[in-house]
């Protein structure tokens, strides 16, 4: 069969990149129609800075994917170059050996994945092999390179990415998840010596893998490090006219490491669009990524405000272009702007003062979470009533590491794990955000489970605060600043702090701050309802 004939048979089969199941948490598959989306993105914001031209018919544009998977994206890239070159280079062989030779590259961050791209890509795993469609090549890798990169390692750690020996020191047998352009501290020179030729690449693409798992060592067991961020700062040294990568979008407003990149990341101007989907199983099916999963289209050219769009329920509401570091983090909701706007607004009398600074750090009294009181008081001289995981236990006053003081003070106490998993929302799209809410009284003490968000001298005062806990309105300022699990003081950044010397409901907060009817739909539209029963 020609290559044209093989070519041309691809478009009706069944597209299996469509069911491929994801391999590990490195490689969560790109779907056809988010790869596709992002390509829309990509040629409008060409368009618009090209006078209307199509990037799909220049040939002399070339494509990288740093971080190769399935090959979704050079595939989809390729589909559309020999649509868009057809007048131009009207012979299909000739075009798709233009197309596949001197416009698509990618490298591979598996050997599987690397194989697979191929398959992809060429119609066969080895590029000059006999059923690939491409006649050029002189290897089986073609333009998709792979080969086994080591970690350096100093001190237990990987110097380029931060691996932890222990886990990634692998045999032969094992990948060593060190990936080539991150593992050098000169990516245009490593790419050159990739690809055998200093090259200067149009568009960056791609879905880098987004973490690193790290053994913990102690009892808190293993976590992982963020490293998709390493993947869009290489990206951007080797100074491409567009990059567009999809992420977690927990850089938004936490993660481990991030603090930097997010500043990065807010304060660029040349980030043109930013796409977010809070529930990742929109466009992962069955994957669900804590915080959400976004991409972002950054042009070269482009000095301005961020168009940002936000898609809940397969809808994608209004768009709004604005500027990104307008807060310390990223409000992913546009409809919230305007609320966060009159809530934090600075008076005549004083400045906008937040509850963050009432919130005790995490492990308020030294006492970890794996931590277990005594089952009963009994034989201890000064007992101390311990709200633990799992209720509760007692200790003995003395062995309470650090303020023993808060004992004899009326506590409100918060479930540090938010109620849902990496803020997803219910099958209407609203979120409860908290997860127990309880009255610590005089006697009383806690370990890491909980938080303790305010502490007073009366009874009265503590159930004030745990009605304004419950309230949409304090409640939807914490979501705002929450999109993992995990609750500490800096999520009620965004939180007033008032006077607990009365009970705050909603209709109050709601006439306090000025919202409109509009602001306050948008809240009740995504925050559930939560009274006392609910604790």
């Amino acid at each position: 069969m020609t290559a044209q004939g093989r070519f041309s048979l691809r478009g009706r089969n069944p597209d299996v990149l469509t069911c491929i199941a994801n391999l590990s948490n490195d490689e969560v598959f790109t779907p056809p129609e988010l790869a596709n989306r992002m390509l829309d993105t990509l040629a409008a914001a060409w368009a618009e800075s090209h006078g209307g031209a199509s990037i799909w018919s220049d040939p002399t544009v070339r494509f990288l994917d740093p971080c190769t998977k399935s090959g979704v994206f050079l595939r989809e890239i390729t589909r559309r170059l020999n649509t868009g070159l057809a007048e131009r280079m009207p012979d299909l062989e000739k075009r798709v050996e233009h197309i596949l030779t001197e416009q698509v590259f990618g490298i591979g961050i598996t050997h599987l994945t690397s194989l697979l791209a191929r398959r992809s890509l060429y119609c066969s795993k080895f590029a000059k092999g006999k059923h690939s469609v491409a006649r050029g090549f002189k290897t089986d890798a073609g333009n998709i390179w792979f080969e086994r990169t080591e970690h350096e390692w100093d001190e237990g750690k990987c110097v380029y990415c931060g691996a932890n020996r222990r886990d990634y020191d692998r045999g032969p047998g094992l990948e060593t998840h060190a990936y080539a352009l991150l593992h050098t501290s000169d990516p245009r020179q490593r790419l050159a010596e990739i690809l055998g030729a200093d090259m200067q690449f149009d568009v960056i693409i791609g879905n880098p893998p987004y973490q690193l798992g790290q053994s913990g060592g102690d009892a808190i067991g293993s976590f992982a490090m963020p490293i998709y961020q390493k993947f869009i700062q290489t990206a951007k040294a080797l100074d491409p006219r567009y990059l567009t990568m999809v992420t977690p979008s927990r850089w938004f407003a936490g993660g481990r490491g991030l603090d930097e990149f997010r500043q990065e990341m807010l304060s660029d101007r040349r980030l043109r669009v930013l796409a977010d989907f809070p529930d990742s199983r929109e466009v992962f099916g069955g994957v669900d990524i804590a915080g959400g999963i976004s991409y972002f289209l950054w042009d070269a050219s482009f000095n301005g405000r961020c168009r940002v769009t936000t898609t809940v329920g397969g809808v994608e509401r209004p768009p709004l272009e604005r500027h990104l570091d307008e807060y310390d983090i990223l409000v992913r909701y546009n409809e919230a702007i305007p609320i966060l706007e009159r809530v934090l607004a600075v008076d005549s009398r004083r400045q906008f003062e937040s509850m963050a600074g009432d919130v005790a750090p995490i492990q308020p009294f030294s006492l970890r979470t794996n931590f277990r009181g005594a089952p009963s008081a009994k034989g201890m001289k000064r007992a101390v009533r311990l709200y633990q995981n799992g209720g509760m236990g007692f200790i003995e006053r003395d062995e309470i590491p650090r303020n023993t003081d808060w004992v004899d003070e009326w506590k409100v106490f918060l479930s540090s794990t938010a109620s849902e998993h990496g803020g997803q929302t219910d099958k209407n799209g609203m979120r409860r955000v908290f997860s127990r809410i309880l009255a610590g009284p005089p006697g009383t003490a806690c370990t890491e489970t909980y938080l303790v968000v305010g502490r007073f001298q009366s009874e009265e005062e503590a159930a004030n605060l745990m009605a304004y806990l419950r309230t949409r309105f304090v409640r939807f300022l914490v979501s705002l600043r929450t999109n993992t699990q995990h609750l500490y003081s800096e999520r009620f950044a965004f939180v007033p702090k008032l006077p607990m010397d009365r009970a705050w409901t909603d209709a109050k907060l709601f006439k306090k701050y000025g919202l409109s009817s509009a602001d306050v739909a948008f809240i009740e539209s995504t925050i559930r309802p939560m009274d006392a029963s609910d604790d």
